[in-house]
């Protein structure tokens, strides 16, 4: 793992309004800029830029640490109007990336949500978050949580080339099940779905199943986006890593997104799984890509 730099500040406060009004939730919450897992499709590699970092090895090695984040959301929480609303935790950056060993600021949060019993969603890829089961049973006890796991592939060969510094996607299954037992309501954001890589049904079903087995809630899927930032980063790996589906690639993503027809597609066959494997309507789960741009 390449040497990383942790750049910490102080934020003004910890919770960031969402302008868009087509999200699930009003306030997200990030501890983290960059992130050390360096998934080569991670559509949050353009708001690097922002802090004047590039997209590709800064977004990976270059990481801004909130270190007052649990102080500023106590503040947060504690002014009047506040009325509690769902906070997303996770949406730019893994709020449980290896700098959370260092910091613990992922866990000096969750304390603060507890004690005020706000509601909240997780979004992550790492089993580190069982370090925090027993701050998560309280939460759960009193508010509203969710956890969603980020799974796009059981394929052992393709999850170490698209997420070269993540935990294997069997550790995060099996961590989904610990947090399961002891009562926090989690489930699967089957995502990105990759063109070529991950999208035949037989590996769709492998990860539905797979979920379901390890006591998922509900599977969400979304299709891999290419905003600029992520762009230049993805496909040059991809010539790299898989040149015959380069020009496939080139095709689709001549803008962001995916032809409709094939994302509709992949959500149709999704669906046939969710009903299949008797699973619930994603609640308080991961948006698009695209929406979570927006929230940023």
């Amino acid at each position: 793992m390449p040497d990383v730099i942790f750049e910490e500040i102080e934020c003004k406060s910890a919770v960031n309004r969402v302008a868009a009004g087509n999200m699930p939730f009003r306030w997200t919450l990030n501890p983290y800029r960059g992130c050390q897992h360096a998934c080569t499709y991670c559509f949050a590699r353009g708001t690097h830029e922002y802090l004047g970092y590039d997209a590709g090895r800064d977004f990976e090695t270059r990481v801004v640490v909130k270190v007052n984040a649990a102080e500023m959301l106590r503040r947060d929480l504690s002014r009047e109007g506040w009325r509690r609303e769902l906070i997303a935790i996770g949406t730019a950056c893994d709020p449980y990336q290896p700098a959370e060993l260092k910091y613990s600021l992922t866990h000096r949060i969750l304390k603060v949500l507890r004690d005020a019993a706000n509601p909240a969603s997780i979004i992550t890829k790492s089993p580190f978050i069982v370090r925090d089961a027993d701050v998560l049973e309280s939460l759960a006890q009193v508010a509203d949580l969710t956890v969603n796991f980020s799974i796009s592939t059981l394929d052992e060969d393709v999850w170490k080339r698209i997420e070269p510094s993540t935990a294997r996607p069997q550790k995060r299954l099996e961590a989904m099940k610990l947090l399961t037992e002891r009562g926090v309501r989690c489930g699967v954001l089957l995502a990105p779905v990759l063109p070529g890589l991950t999208d035949d049904p037989e590996s769709l079903e492998r990860v539905v199943e797979a979920a379901r087995e390890h006591g998922a809630s509900f599977v969400h899927d979304n299709v891999l986006y290419l905003k600029p930032g992520t762009k230049e980063w993805f496909m040059p790996f991809l010539r790299e890593a898989y040149p015959h589906l380069s020009e496939h690639y080139e095709k689709y993503y001549r803008g962001a997104y995916a032809p409709k027809t094939y994302t509709q597609d992949v959500h149709r066959t999704v669906q046939d799984l969710r009903r299949k494997y008797d699973l619930l309507t994603p609640r308080h789960v991961a948006p698009s890509a695209g929406q979570l741009q927006l929230a940023m």
